[in-house]
């Protein structure tokens, strides 16, 4: 077995992976709000580069890198939990747009366009396109929905420990299923953005060279999306 056990070994890993840690750092700043700093998200994943590099074994199988980013996004995750991403505001609209979702998915058969969630919330389309805008950062699970005084708090069916991390949670299998089977019934341009950016790695600047659009305008199809999923995970909770 072998273990970086000495101060030089672990500084050729940090130094070999640093450029990954700002690789991470800027795709994960894509789907993040204007108020969170690069720096601090750097910073947060370097912690977790350092910690992977004094921990690694080699005898566990998986190459360095591979074991390394999983720790990276984890401290990046750790490090923004306790941020407030988004005001309270756009959040409790948020919540009305999953509640719209939801009505209209019922009354319909289907999942309802933008347009006929804007009319349904009895707002012109420019103006629901702009709180999607707004809403840069909407995570699918969040510290919010761990919390008592939030009737969202649908990820407590799948969380014992109350304080455990929506990482962790996003572990578990069940909801992983549900996730996955909520990504394939999306539309097909939002399951088209979802796949971009969580599989090929894709920002949301070279999204929009894909698909032909602006950068704002795959943010807010990707926060449409997200909303979606909540909505389907709510519901099969």
């Amino acid at each position: 077995m072998y273990v970086a056990t000495t101060e030089q070994e672990v500084e050729v890993r940090v130094r070999e992976l640093a450029p990954l840690v700002k690789r991470i750092a800027h795709h994960m700043m894509a789907a993040l709000p204007p108020s969170v700093e690069i720096d601090d998200v750097i910073q947060s994943g370097m912690m977790g580069l350092l910690d992977a590099a004094r921990r690694y074994q080699e005898s566990e199988g998986a190459q360095f890198e591979t074991y390394a980013v999983q720790r990276i996004r984890g401290a990046m995750l750790d490090g923004l939990r306790q941020c407030d991403w988004l005001p309270r505001g756009v959040r409790r609209s948020l919540r009305g747009v999953e509640k719209m979702i939801s009505r209209l998915e019922q009354q319909n058969g289907r999942a309802p366009s933008e347009a006929e969630l804007a009319k349904a919330l009895d707002m012109p389309l420019a103006e629901y396109q702009r709180l999607l805008q707004d809403a840069r950062g909407y995570q699918i699970v969040s510290y919010e929905d761990f919390s008592a005084d939030d009737d969202d708090s649908f990820l407590d069916r799948y969380a014992i420990d109350h304080d455990a991390d929506p990482l962790h949670v996003l572990e578990d299998r069940g909801l992983r299923e549900a996730l996955v089977e909520g990504i394939d019934e999306l539309p097909e341009r939002e399951k088209l953005v979802m796949g971009l950016y969580y599989e090929q790695e894709l920002n949301l600047r070279e999204i929009g060279e894909v698909l032909g659009v602006s950068e704002s305008r795959v943010c807010q199809i990707h926060t449409q999306a997200i909303a979606r999923l909540r909505v389907r995970l709510r519901e099969t909770a």
